[in-house]
Protein backbone atom coordinates (compact mmCIF):
# COMPACT_ATOMS: atom_id res chain seq x y z
CA UNK A 1 0.00 0.00 0.00
CA UNK A 2 1.27 3.44 -0.94
CA UNK A 3 1.38 5.49 2.26
CA UNK A 4 3.16 8.50 0.75
CA UNK A 5 0.80 11.32 -0.20
CA UNK A 6 1.36 12.39 -3.77
CA UNK A 7 1.26 16.20 -4.25
CA UNK A 8 1.91 17.32 -7.83
CA UNK A 9 2.10 20.97 -6.76
CA UNK A 10 5.26 20.29 -4.77
CA UNK A 11 7.13 18.83 -7.74
CA UNK A 12 9.13 20.65 -10.37
CA UNK A 13 7.82 20.78 -13.91
CA UNK A 14 10.72 18.61 -15.02
CA UNK A 15 9.80 15.93 -12.48
CA UNK A 16 6.15 16.12 -13.50
CA UNK A 17 7.12 15.51 -17.14
CA UNK A 18 9.30 12.57 -16.07
CA UNK A 19 6.41 11.06 -14.14
CA UNK A 20 4.08 11.62 -17.06
CA UNK A 21 6.43 10.01 -19.57
CA UNK A 22 7.88 7.15 -17.53
CA UNK A 23 4.95 6.60 -15.19
CA UNK A 24 2.52 6.08 -18.01
CA UNK A 25 4.86 3.60 -19.70
CA UNK A 26 6.24 1.72 -16.73
CA UNK A 27 3.11 1.96 -14.57
CA UNK A 28 5.35 1.38 -11.56
CA UNK A 29 5.14 4.31 -9.18
CA UNK A 30 2.28 6.37 -10.56
CA UNK A 31 -1.37 5.32 -10.57
CA UNK A 32 -4.11 6.74 -12.80
CA UNK A 33 -5.23 9.28 -10.21
CA UNK A 34 -1.70 10.56 -9.75
CA UNK A 35 -1.20 10.78 -13.53
CA UNK A 36 -4.35 12.88 -13.73
CA UNK A 37 -2.93 15.18 -11.03
CA UNK A 38 0.33 15.48 -12.96
CA UNK A 39 -1.51 16.43 -16.16
CA UNK A 40 -3.70 18.94 -14.33
CA UNK A 41 -0.70 20.57 -12.66
CA UNK A 42 1.21 20.86 -15.93
CA UNK A 43 -1.85 22.37 -17.59
CA UNK A 44 -2.23 24.85 -14.73
CA UNK A 45 1.39 25.92 -14.98
CA UNK A 46 1.10 26.35 -18.72
CA UNK A 47 -2.00 28.47 -18.19
CA UNK A 48 -0.05 30.81 -15.94
CA UNK A 49 2.79 31.04 -18.45
CA UNK A 50 0.38 32.10 -21.19
CA UNK A 51 -1.23 34.63 -18.86
CA UNK A 52 2.17 36.15 -18.02
CA UNK A 53 2.92 36.48 -21.72
CA UNK A 54 -0.49 38.08 -22.33
CA UNK A 55 0.06 40.77 -19.73
CA UNK A 56 3.61 41.44 -20.96
CA UNK A 57 5.53 40.03 -18.01
CA UNK A 58 7.38 37.60 -20.29
CA UNK A 59 8.83 38.55 -23.62
CA UNK A 60 8.20 36.42 -26.70
CA UNK A 61 11.93 36.13 -27.33
CA UNK A 62 14.41 35.99 -24.46
CA UNK A 63 17.15 38.64 -24.51
CA UNK A 64 20.43 37.46 -25.82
Amino acid sequence: MNTVKFNAQELSSRKLWQLLNTGAEADENVNDTELAEVIAELARRRYHLEKLQEIGKLSEHPPG
